[in-house]
C-alpha cells in the first residue's frame, strides 16, 4: 500500500501482503496442533522432546475458540466459505465467529457488503445457513 492510503479492513484496504496471505481458522489450527501433539506424545520417552507451555496454551486456546471440532466439518466450512469470493481474512473471521444473522456477519466483516462485490443479503444468508447446518450435524 502506498504511504498516502490508510488501511481500512472494512473496505479491504489492508495491503497486498495481507490479501495474499493464507489464513487459518482456529479449528484448522486446532487440527494441526492436535496432530503435532500426538507426534510429540509418541516421542515423549525422549526427555528432549518435552511439550512447551506455549504449545500447550496455544492448543488450549484454539480448541476453546474452535466452533467446529471434526476434520470433515472443518473441511466443509472452508469449502462453503471459499465459494463466496471472500478474502482469506474474511473467510477466517466468519469461520471463527460464526455469525447467525446477515446483520451480525456484516457488522463483523463490513467488507463483504462493499460496493461492486456480489454479496447480496440473500447470498450471505445462504452462506450462514450452510454453516449452521454443518454445526448442527457435527
Amino acid at each position: 500500500m502506498s504511504g498516502e492510503e490508510e488501511e481500512n479492513a472494512a473496505e479491504l484496504k489492508i495491503g497486498e501482503e495481507f490479501l495474499r496471505a493464507k489464513c487459518l481458522m482456529n479449528c484448522e489450527v486446532a487440527l494441526i496442533l492436535d496432530r503435532k501433539y500426538e507426534q510429540l506424545q509418541q516421542l515423549s520417552d525422549d526427555p528432549t522432546n518435552q511439550i512447551s507451555q506455549v504449545f500447550e496454551k496455544s492448543m488450549q486456546y484454539v480448541k476453546r475458540f474452535s466452533r467446529y471440532k471434526n476434520q470433515d466439518a472443518v473441511r466443509q466450512v472452508r469449502e462453503i466459505l471459499s465459494r463466496y469470493q471472500l478474502a482469506e481474512f474474511e473467510l477466517c473471521v466468519l469461520g471463527n465467529l460464526c455469525p447467525e444473522t446477515v446483520e451480525e456477519a456484516i457488522a463483523m466483516v463490513p467488507s463483504i457488503k462493499r460496493k461492486g462485490r456480489i454479496h447480496e443479503d440473500d447470498a450471505i444468508e445462504k452462506m450462514l445457513n450452510d454453516l449452521s447446518l454443518i454445526k448442527k450435524f457435527e
